[in-house]
């Protein structure tokens, strides 16, 4: 046996100028530096909100996302470079492969390729309401609403959804995000909006987990402006007197009636939400029976409202004697008929009114409240940490182009 080994091995190391040993082949390459990103390769269930995020100490400069017919995904990357975010939603079930270009934290500029599968359509989703119309034109007072619905977003979940909530304006003014409450979101500049601002929004909600296994239904687009004139209405209760004012200037003044002592007005800065020339005021739907002692059922003109639950200004033709010197409304502010279709005519929806002097103070989210705190203040009901940042969002440019995801 020994010597057959010893043979054996004679045997290769013998021959016309060959090795002892045989070369079993050159040594692996050492595997070069690659990108950490999220999703990883292979993923799936991915949100179709997903956004490509570089991890680990890497950074990100491009993405180059595709779906399996080799249809290109537009994005951009954040303002803080921090992740891409596609245009739009991710269509559900769908591999999508992605070309990752970065750097590593040591600083070496490198390029991956990724697939990820995105999650089937969910049941339990998420509707959102913006209290906005495509290409209207607004008071300067108008902050952009967010209601969400079935039950809204928890303190927990707000940053995360807060986060895709884009907004730009032209030109551009700092403004931030306010949480009322679980169920409204208000975005306001620090002062009121500079006149014919162009105001373009991306609320990219479609397919986000938005908290308690719910995901958001669909992204939801604006584009509007400002209007060129700057209105403002001011109610002083000391006086009963209401002032009009055009860019800055004094254009009409009248006498009002607010709320009786039982029922105040409130004092603040309100915004005008709802414009309707006929409607019925009844009191059953704040919880008052009509045939009660404070109970009501009145038709009335020129109704604009400032409070979710039921200020108006408007027409009060059976108040005029009042007017001027005694308060006798439920809250209330009361103008005559001819007063009452003038403010109508001339205010738009978003127009400020300033009400001071009364019994109690509008609470916050009673409305579209936005403007009744100082701006330190509201920018602590934000969910981020971030300041505001003069292009209006510190993240990625909306896009106009409505989400096909619903």
């Amino acid at each position: 046996m020994v010597a057959a080994l010893v043979a054996a091995l004679g045997l290769t190391g013998c021959g016309n100028g060959g090795t002892r040993f045989v070369n079993p082949g050159s040594p692996s390459a050492a595997p070069g530096p690659t990108l950490n990103v999220n999703p990883a390769d292979n993923a799936t269930d991915v949100p179709v909100s997903v956004e490509i995020a570089p991890h680990g100490g890497d950074k990100l400069t491009g993405v180059d996302l595709a779906d399996p017919a080799g249809k290109r995904i537009t994005g951009k990357l954040r303002d803080d470079t921090s992740s891409w975010v596609p245009d739009e939603p991710l269509a559900y079930a769908t591999t999508y492969t992605a070309k990752v270009a970065g750097s590593t934290a040591a600083g070496k500029s490198v390029t991956r390729t990724t697939k990820f599968t995105t999650m089937q359509r969910p049941a339990n989703r998420m509707d959102a309401h913006l209290y906005m119309t495509d290409n209207a034109v607004y008071g300067q007072a108008m902050p952009i609403v967010l209601e969400f619905k079935q039950g809204g977003v928890a303190p927990a979940d707000r940053a995360a959804v807060e986060r895709r909530l884009f907004v730009s304006t032209e030109p551009a003014q700092p403004g931030v995000w306010h949480w009322d409450s679980n169920t409204q979101v208000e975005y306001r500049p620090k002062e009121f909006w500079q006149p014919g601002t162009k105001i373009r929004g991306r609320l990219a909600l479609g397919g986000l987990p938005v908290g308690g296994g719910r995901y958001g239904k669909q992204d939801i687009t604006i584009e509007a402006t400002i209007d060129s004139v700057a209105r403002v209405i001011e109610v002083d209760n000391a006086t009963k007197q209401l002032t009009a004012k055009e860019d800055g200037r004094v254009v009409k003044t009248m006498p009002v009636s607010l709320g009786k002592p039982s029922h105040p007005s409130f004092s603040g800065t309100m915004t005008i939400m709802e414009k309707m020339a006929k409607t019925t005021f009844d009191s059953s739907t704040y919880g008052t029976p009509v045939n009660s002692p404070e109970g009501y059922r009145t038709e009335v003109q020129f109704a604009e409202r400032l409070s979710w639950d039921g200020q108006f200004i408007h027409a009060a033709p059976w108040s005029v004697a009042q007017q001027g010197n005694t308060n006798v409304s439920h809250g209330c502010v009361n103008v005559s008929l001819e007063n009452g279709q003038w403010i109508y005519n001339w205010t738009k929806i978003g127009d400020p009114v300033i009400v001071k002097g009364t019994e109690r103070h509008l609470g916050q989210g009673n409305g579209w409240t936005a403007w009744d705190l100082p701006w330190d203040e509201f920018v602590k009901g934000s969910a981020l940490p971030t300041a505001p940042t003069a292009g209006g969002s510190p993240s990625a440019s909306p896009t106009p182009t409505p989400s096909a995801t619903s």
